[in-house]
Order: structure tokens, then C-alpha cells, then sequence
């Protein structure tokens, strides 16, 4: 029988090693999120750390990285490969849905008591666009916007119209990025995102194309589902607190090839002195024009998704969608592969 110092002492043991093992599953989760392409700030958000700490964490892995190079000669992973780590990583998995919904009610609250915050960056999605840059590539579209924008316009003053627009674009573009997405466009009352793929489509095998983007759509429809779970249960109960009309989302998602090209440059002078010139990159394509319209065919907070998004769901997951019933007045899209009216499917517990 153990002594009462040596329980106490096992105790103690037992309480330094679950700590341990506590810090390690975060410290894990920091960078395992870090390598899916998701900023810091982001990071701190969703778990609720300090970004000191986030910060700490991912200087000391790449220090390991560093030693490890010196000792083995490993060469520096590649760009494309860094890019690729957010599509071929289920994010799902580890996205706290809870935490995030009561960050988005706590940053929904302050924007009401005093000035909407809006600090999301667009450097990672301008350092995708310049690896892709006059080049064709695979992506996933999302497109979600506010339903009934134009009601709202007309029942609201312009300043807390604008309030709903920017928390709406910020909760979105975290939702986004946790997903290990990229916003490449905020369009009036609507955010256009788009997630990479592991290559451009260059096989006519059904079974390799799927493999190339089987994980970015699970990891778009995940993030629409969270989008919806945020406006219904995060926002929406703040904004009844404060006699503000609820808001409503849709989205679209959609697959396949798209390309990047050049409008000019953006030209910019830093203290009146040194002159910055940036290339003005944007994503051109037949999937971006289907995920934008098919949008239109979703209900208030419910998303759809296209026929090849569906083609690379396994047969489980399918099963979880039905047809949208349209006619050809209303939609008019054809699919390129086998003919016919391209199909449109939204989840059946929508």
C-alpha cells in the first residue's frame, strides 16, 4: 500500500504528465494547422491562445526544420508543395465549431457597441495567385452572399447595413481560411473564395481526378456548413439583442479548371518615397460563372453544390444529397463531359 507521500507524489507525476500531454495535443494542432496554409492570427483565434504562444510554437518547429536540414542535407519542401498541404489535410477534424461561434458572437458584439473591425489579410491568397500566376489550374469555387441584401438596404441605415456587411465578409473569410481556403474577392454584399487542389486536372481518369480533389470539396462543404452554423447560432442571437433583422446565407460550390491571369499592376508609394508594384492577379473561368449563379438555387442558409463537386464524394456521402429540380429557363448550364443540363444538388437535411 502506498504511502501518503507517495501518492502525493504520484499525483503530482500524474498531473505534470497530463499537462504535458495537453500542451503537446496543442502544440500539434498549432501546427498542423500552420501547415494548411492558415495564418497565425487566424490560429489564435480558433484556439484561444495568445499569438505570442502561436508564435513560440511555430518558431521553435521551424528551428527543428532548420537543425534537421544541417545534419540530413533535406532539401526545402517546394512551394507547390506548400500550397498543396491545405488539400490534402481534413480540416474538419480539428476546427473547434464551438469556440468559433462564440468568437464570432463576441466579435459581432463589439462591432455593434462601437466600429466593425475588419483586419483579414490577402497576402496568402496573393502568394497562391503569383505561384499560379498565367497558368490554368484545378480549383474549388465557393461563392456565399447575404439573402435578401437589397431588403435589408431598404429597412437600414447606411451605417448598420454597413456593420452586418463587414462582420458578415469577417466571419466568412475566417470560416475560409480555418478550412484552409483563400478569399480571392469581397463583391458588394458577397465573398468569392476558392480552395487548391493537389494539380491541374491532366488525366482522363475519373479515379485520379477525384483523388486530386476529393479533400478541398469535403473541406469547402465542411466550411459551408460551418458559414451556416456561425450565421444561425453566432450572429443571428446578437443581432436580436439589438433589434437588428436576422441575416440569411447561400452558397454555391463548384470544381474545376480555372485560370490566373494579370489586369495591370497595382502601384503603391510608401512614404512618399519608395514605390511598391505589385502584379493585380485575379481567377478567370467557367467554374467561377456556376458557382456564382448556382447560388441563386439555394434556399436561406443552405449551400448546393455542382455535379463534379458530388462526382468526388464517395458513395456514403452522395448519398447525403438530391437532384435541385430546375428547369432550363432557370438554369441553362451544360456539363462539358457527357452533355445534357449540368446538375445541381443541395444536402437533404437542408
Amino acid at each position: 500500500m502506498l504511502s501518503e507521500k507517495e501518492m502525493a507524489e504520484e499525483a503530482r507525476n500524474s498531473s505534470i504528465e497530463s499537462k504535458r500531454s495537453g500542451d503537446n495535443y496543442q502544440r500539434q494542432t498549432i501546427l498542423n494547422l500552420y501547415n494548411s496554409g492558415i495564418e497565425r492570427d487566424i490560429i489564435s483565434l480558433q484556439l484561444d491562445v495568445s499569438k505570442e504562444e502561436v508564435n513560440k510554437t511555430i518558431e521553435e518547429e521551424e528551428q527543428k526544420k532548420k537543425k534537421k536540414e544541417l545534419v540530413t542535407g533535406a532539401e526545402d519542401l517546394s512551394d507547390s508543395h506548400a500550397i498543396s498541404l491545405s488539400s490534402s489535410f481534413y480540416l474538419d477534424a480539428i476546427v473547434d465549431i464551438r469556440l468559433a461561434i462564440r468568437n464570432a458572437q463576441t466579435r459581432m458584439w463589439k462591432a455593434l457597441k462601437s466600429e466593425p473591425l475588419f483586419d483579414i489579410s490577402m497576402e496568402e491568397t496573393h502568394k497562391v495567385l503569383r505561384k499560379f500566376s498565367r497558368t490554368k489550374v484545378t480549383l474549388v469555387i465557393l461563392h456565399v452572399d447575404l439573402v435578401g441584401s437589397t431588403q435589408l438596404s431598404m429597412n437600414l441605415q447606411l451605417d448598420r447595413l454597413t456593420t452586418i456587411v463587414q462582420t458578415f465578409s469577417q466571419e466568412m473569410s475566417i470560416m475560409i481560411s480555418l478550412y484552409g481556403g483563400y478569399v480571392l474577392k469581397y463583391i458588394g454584399d458577397a465573398v468569392l473564395a476558392f480552395f487548391t487542389t493537389s494539380s491541374a486536372i491532366n488525366s482522363y481518369d475519373d479515379v485520379k481526378i477525384k483523388e486530386q480533389y476529393y479533400l478541398p470539396c469535403i473541406n469547402a462543404i465542411n466550411c459551408a456548413m460551418s458559414m451556416i452554423k456561425i450565421i444561425k447560432e453566432g450572429i443571428n442571437p446578437i443581432l436580436n439583442q439589438y433589434d437588428y433583422p436576422e441575416i440569411g446565407i447561400r452558397i454555391g460550390i463548384d470544381v474545376g479548371e480555372s485560370s490566373v491571369i494579370q489586369y495591370g499592376w497595382d502601384i503603391h508609394t510608401l512614404d512618399n518615397i519608395q514605390t511598391v508594384k505589385e502584379p493585380h492577379l485575379d481567377i478567370l473561368g467557367h467554374t467561377i460563372n456556376v458557382a456564382v449563379k448556382m447560388t441563386s438555387l439555394a434556399k436561406a442558409n443552405s449551400f448546393v453544390i455542382g455535379q463534379f463537386v458530388y462526382d468526388a464524394l464517395d458513395e456514403n456521402q452522395k448519398s447525403t444529397f438530391e437532384v435541385v429540380d430546375v428547369t432550363e429557363d432557370k438554369w441553362s448550364y451544360t456539363n462539358a463531359k457527357i452533355g445534357g443540363l449540368y446538375r445541381v444538388y443541395r444536402s437533404r437535411m437542408q
